[in-house]
């Protein structure tokens, strides 16, 4: 009976003690806060961060020039090829020069065949003038005065009188035909100057004619593109206008633009002198820095939505930055430099949109503690603690 009772007693210790062991184990689960994934886990840090606006455009070249030839030919020889850098007045094309040099040589011919022709109307006028100075028309007018006074002296007959007359009238007569020969051939030599100055002209402009046909760069800079192949043919701009062909197409890329577009939303707060820091795909590391040169007055509709057009000016000495290359203009409205920054998704807003941060706490229940915070700028990734935290606080994404 006894020893009944001791087993019964034994079994019932038992089972109160599991029972004390039982609800001290499930209070420690229950009063543990659960583990927080480290993915969740941010650090307050200090950096650089600055709120701006992005324009995204393609490169361009400062200036671009289509390069076109005054003369029509075929292309006879191509010197550059696309990507090559040019120097201003640099040789880029030559024409096939057979006809031009015909020309030149068929003009200058023309030109001293004229030279000749005035030489020659210059003696005939030389001539001429000496042949007007007539010295018989002095001596027949004495003779005449002569006649005149022996006929009333009764010494002379009427007929000698009559003679001596008709001689001088004669030879007045031959005076006048010959002045009027002087003025003929200095009109004549008039003449052949004005054919001696067309002829020049035409020589200039069949001289002129051939230098076109070497086509030469009008700026520095690179080729972008080459439109023509040897043996192709060539029309003259100042025959057909824009319609002539594209020989090439010149770029300075010494400084580049942007012309990116801006959302109506932001467009106030952008203006003309602003920092710009610009990326492009081809090297996502780096950064260019430019500046807001253009903002169009007035903006573009497209489907609903208003943009502004922006230009951004970029120095490319380097010559690292290439035309229609995608770029994105980060226009700088604001900047500020080692502050402390933490990212944007760590924020919590109440209901009043008053700001704080779960801040790591092992100690509490959830594993963090709430901590209002005073913020400053946003870049829309990250934002600056003016109070609140400090650097190296962790932080518990919510």
């Amino acid at each position: 009976m006894n020893t009944r009772l001791r087993v019964r007693l034994l079994l019932a210790g038992s089972a109160a003690l599991l029972l004390l062991v039982g609800a001290v184990v499930v209070a420690g689960i229950l009063g543990k806060a659960k583990p927080i994934p480290p993915e969740k886990i941010v650090t307050a840090e200090r950096g650089d961060i600055a709120r701006s606006v992005v324009a995204r455009g393609k490169i361009e070249p400062l200036s671009k020039v289509e390069v076109k030839s005054k003369a029509n030919g075929i292309i006879k020889a191509l010197l550059v090829d696309v990507g090559d850098r040019v120097a201003e007045d640099q040789i880029l094309a030559e024409l096939d020069k057979v006809d031009l040099e015909a020309q030149v040589r068929e003009a200058k011919a023309t030109r001293d065949g004229e030279e000749a022709n005035l030489q020659a109307a210059i003696a005939a006028e030389a001539k001429a003038k000496i042949e007007a100075a007539n010295p018989e028309l002095e001596f027949i007018r004495r003779d005449s005065v002569r006649a005149q006074e022996l006929f009333k002296q009764k010494i002379a007959s009427q007929q000698q009188l009559d003679d001596a007359s008709r001689a001088l009238e004669v030879s007045k007569n031959r005076q006048q035909l010959l002045e009027a020969t002087v003025q003929t051939a200095g009109a004549q030599v008039e003449q052949a100057r004005a054919r001696v100055a067309a002829a020049k002209a035409a020589l200039d402009r069949a001289e002129e004619l051939l230098r076109y046909a070497t086509i030469r760069a009008p700026i520095v800079g690179i080729v972008l593109t080459r439109n023509v192949e040897l043996g192709d043919a060539v029309s003259s701009i100042l025959n057909m206008g824009s319609a002539a062909t594209l020989i090439m197409t010149l770029g300075d890329v010494s400084s580049v633009y942007i012309k990116g577009e801006v959302d109506e939303a932001d467009i106030g707060k952008a203006d003309c002198g602003q920092h710009v820091r610009t990326k492009v795909e081809t090297f996502p590391a780096e950064s260019f820095d430019g500046v807001v040169t253009r903002i169009a007055p007035i903006g573009k509709e497209l489907n609903n939505v208003t943009t502004f057009e922006v230009r951004v000016s970029i120095a490319n000495l380097q010559g690292k930055l290439r035309a229609n290359m995608t770029a994105n203009a980060e226009i700088v409205l604001e900047e500020h430099k080692n502050v402390l920054l933490i990212p944007e998704a760590a924020l919590v807003y109440d209901k009043d949109k008053n700001v704080s941060a779960q801040r790591l706490d092992p100690a509490a229940k959830q594993g963090w503690r709430k901590v209002p915070l005073k913020i400053g700028i946003s870049n829309g990734q990250r934002t600056e603690v003016l109070e609140g935290l400090k650097a190296g606080d962790k932080l518990v994404l919510p």
